[in-house]
């Protein structure tokens, strides 16, 4: 592939090579639903005001992708498009009016944004953007409603939950970029994109887990045992993973979990069998696995008088929730937490340095890594429960 001439800083062409300039690039583009994803060269529009350019230096796939690439509801179905929300990267340029970021600083993109100025970002109650939260069925920029992605003769490639990480430059408005500590190694701080943020934070901010408590985990993918991470930094002394996968004990051990339940091997309801195990049911529970039965489960795992169930995994049926109203006044609560209600721009540096420092363990949760041409071949063992974050190297 042909590239702009010219030096180049740490895989990021020089300001005189591109500032301003459209970039030729190679892309990871999805056509139609469950089609293959197909590497080619793509253009990309320098960012335009209050936006950035940022170049991809690792990504990776998690479920909601897959749930976009197979088009599981119709509202997904926008194509060309080009996936992927978990990444981190190096700055490439920045539009007017960005003062936060500048060419060459380390960052990570984040599909919950923050913009600081809204009703939204100002209360301390939610992490919540009036412009910028996350946005499932948007797939133009904020400013203009167009594309900054073109194919080379001109026509659209649309974006995905303000973010495009499955390509060399992507261009995301400021208030979806969080600047790290240019120390922080890259390849991990991917995982504070979603999947670690979304199930960490779940347990640290939503639920508020106590030392001492118990917890049920229902799904045990990258979020579930993020989850489980939480719990255990934070002093739970039962942590009970779900799920039909029994590997995923395996993996889980490490991140805290001291029990474990596939549904299949018992006839009795698990939210049964919980309670048996801890004298009435969990103090805690999370629900990452976007089932409605699941999530019920869960639900009547928790203890009356006081049990929470937190909401994690997306449920794109139109079913609505299997809650009895009357139930709630057995003191039960269930919630929903976005990204891990951590506010992205305010509250991710601080966590990026944690990780750092080694209070979240990050290493176990990347169990492969593939040049990005094999994007197909790391969704597949995703989507056959074979990998929990494969890193892709761009």
């Amino acid at each position: 592939m042909q590239k702009p001439q010219g030096e180049s800083v740490n895989g990021v062409h020089t300001e005189s090579e591109t500032t301003g300039k459209v970039i030729t690039c190679k892309a990871a583009v999805v056509l139609g639903p469950g089609q293959p994803f197909v590497i080619e060269e793509i253009q990309v529009d320098p960012p335009q005001k209050m936006e950035v350019r940022v170049k991809i230096l690792y990504t990776s796939i998690c479920h909601t992708d897959l749930s976009y690439w197979k088009g599981e509801s119709e509202a997904y179905r926008v194509y060309p498009r080009i996936l992927g929300h978990e990444a981190a990267g190096i700055v490439e340029s920045v539009g007017e009016g960005v003062v936060d970021m500048r060419k060459g600083d380390h960052v990570i993109p984040i599909f919950n944004g923050e913009c600081g100025d809204c009703v939204y970002c100002k209360c301390d109650n939610t992490n919540l953007c009036e412009r910028f939260r996350v946005h499932p069925l948007r797939s133009v920029m904020v400013n203009d409603g167009n594309c900054r992605f073109s194919t080379k003769d001109g026509k659209p490639i649309f974006h995905f939950l303000n973010t495009s990480t499955f390509t060399e430059y992507t261009v995301l408005h400021s208030a979806c970029v969080v600047k790290i500590d240019s120390k922080a190694p890259l390849k991990k701080m991917i995982l504070l994109s979603c999947g670690v943020s979304s199930g960490l934070g779940a347990a640290w901010n939503t639920a508020k887990v106590q030392a001492g408590s118990s917890v049920a985990i229902f799904g045990l993918g990258s979020v579930g045992l993020a989850a489980a991470e939480g719990a255990r930094t934070r002093g739970a002394s039962k942590i009970i993973g779900v799920d039909i996968n029994p590997n995923k004990f395996i993996k889980g051990k490490a991140m805290g979990l001291t029990d474990f339940i596939n549904p299949n091997d018992s006839k009795n309801p698990v939210h049964e069998i919980i309670q048996e195990m801890t004298g009435g049911g969990v103090d805690y529970s999370f629900e990452c696995a976007g089932n409605l039965d699941v999530l019920r489960e869960a639900f009547l795992s928790t203890h009356e008088g006081w049990g929470m169930t937190v909401l994690l995994g997306i449920h794109p049926t139109p079913r609505m929730l299997p809650i009895h109203p009357m139930e709630l006044f057995d003191g039960r609560r269930i919630i929903g937490s976005v990204f891990g209600d951590f506010k992205g721009k305010t509250q991710l540096p601080h966590f990026a340095q944690q990780c750092m420092r080694g209070v979240v363990n990050l290493d176990g949760f990347i169990t492969h890594e593939l040049p990005f041409e094999k994007i197909n071949e790391a969704l597949q063992l995703l989507a056959d429960g074979k990998s929990l974050r494969c890193v892709l190297h761009l």
